[in-house]
């Protein structure tokens, strides 16, 4: 009977030590979780404030590409209306050296006939 304690002793000693083997592997599995949670919120606060820059530069780009659109209507209708100064300045200017002509025209006859 003693022999049969001793190897139930022994069997005990065994289990004992694979039972302290499991618990610091669940202690030092259980550190790298506690690590890797503060990693995991660290990563969520900066990913928070990214998201926070991301929408002001988002609104940001919004309001200055309006504020482009706005300035090449702008430009655009400016061009236009420059341009048909420019048209009716040429029309002006067709029409008074016409008239101009005209006028040097008459005189010289006049003179002719004088």
């Amino acid at each position: 009977m003693t022999q049969q304690g001793a190897v139930l002793q022994g069997y005990n000693n065994e289990l004992v030590k694979y039972m302290e083997d499991l618990c610091l592997q669940r202690e030092e599995l259980n550190k790298q979780i506690q690590e890797a949670e503060v990693e995991k919120n660290k990563l969520q606060h900066e990913i928070q404030i990214l998201n926070e820059q991301l929408e002001c530069v988002c609104e940001t780009l919004t309001q200055k590409t309006a504020s482009r659109n706005e300035l090449d209507k702008i430009l655009a209708e400016t061009e236009a209306a420059y341009m048909k100064i420019l048209d009716s300045s040429r029309m002006l200017l067709n029409v008074l050296k016409k008239e101009v002509g005209n006028l040097n025209k008459a005189a010289e006859l006049k003179s002719n006939v004088s």
